[in-house]
């Protein structure tokens, strides 16, 4: 969606760092929590300040004792041989595994992650934590805690930001996206059992010890293609999700533990 249609299709005045921050507390935002946010700029509306002002509006209300965290994910570092969004032709992969630079906290862009995300991994005393393909950044009291020793193999697993969040007691809010993007129901699958689940491997340029290296990765093939249905009976049997609009977006707020460990049993019991 262009800027003048986004302007368009805005409804009374534009919205405001003020207003955000009302719309969140209206929601349920909290001051002092761990808040992990999915979102869509589009969703919003016209935003005076952008980015910059939703993530501000987000800051204002967890205050200075709260956690706020976004995935800053960077899926194009990977093995250019498992590739589809777009392919590459096969005489390129070698190529491509010999000189991608590696991943660097501090330079390596968000893919697909959105201009909120990509804003924010930018901002002065945000932490990345450092998995070459699902990162996550973190701003507010537990920053470092919840970046730091992020492991290779299972990215979205034990070893993850996801963990930590769960470890935490924090929340999720799903800000103008829908269910497909909940990436906690990723640790849902690593703590599931089910007959199909699989490890899958992959690779990526990191630094190590000082040098580029290209590193094998184990992982589990994910598979969102039930998250919809799973959510939507969290939603309905546990009534713990709030609902409400920031700005003109439709968004959820909900507890990771809960949707982690109802996850689990959900998926134990229906894939096969």
């Amino acid at each position: 969606m262009d800027e003048a249609h986004t302007v368009e299709q805005t409804l009374g005045n534009p919205a405001t760092v003020e207003s955000i921050s009302h719309d969140l507390i209206q929601l349920g935002v909290k001051p002092g929590i761990v808040l992990l946010v999915h979102a869509s700029m589009s969703s919003l509306g016209w935003v005076s300040g952008g980015s910059v002002a939703i993530i501000l509006a987000l800051e204002n209300v967890l205050g200075p004792h709260g956690t706020l965290m976004m995935p800053t994910h960077s899926g194009d570092l990977s093995d250019p041989a498992n590739w589809q969004n777009p392919p590459v032709p096969k005489g390129w992969w070698k190529t491509i595994r010999e000189t991608m630079p590696p991943y660097d906290p501090n330079l390596t862009p968000t893919r697909m992650m959105g201009r909120i995300a990509e804003t924010f991994r930018k901002q002065q005393g945000v932490l990345r934590s450092d998995h070459p393909q699902v990162s996550f950044a973190a701003w507010g009291a537990e920053a470092q805690r919840v970046t730091a020793g992020h492991e290779l193999d299972f990215g979205l697993g034990e070893g993850s930001p996801l963990a930590r969040i769960y470890d935490l007691d924090g929340w999720v809010l799903m800000l103008g996206v829908g269910y497909e993007n909940n990436t906690s129901l990723h640790l849902a699958e690593g703590r599931s059992s089910f007959p199909e689940k699989k490890v899958i491997t992959s690779g990526a340029p990191i630094f190590k010890d000082g040098q580029r290296d290209w590193v094998e990765i184990m992982d589990l093939y994910l598979d969102d293609s039930d998250f919809l249905e799973l959510s939507e009976r969290f939603e309905r049997e546990k009534g713990c999700v709030r609902r409400g609009k920031v700005a003109q977006a439709q968004c959820r707020l909900m507890p990771q533990r809960d949707l982690v460990d109802y996850a689990v049993q959900w998926m134990e019991k229906n894939r096969r």
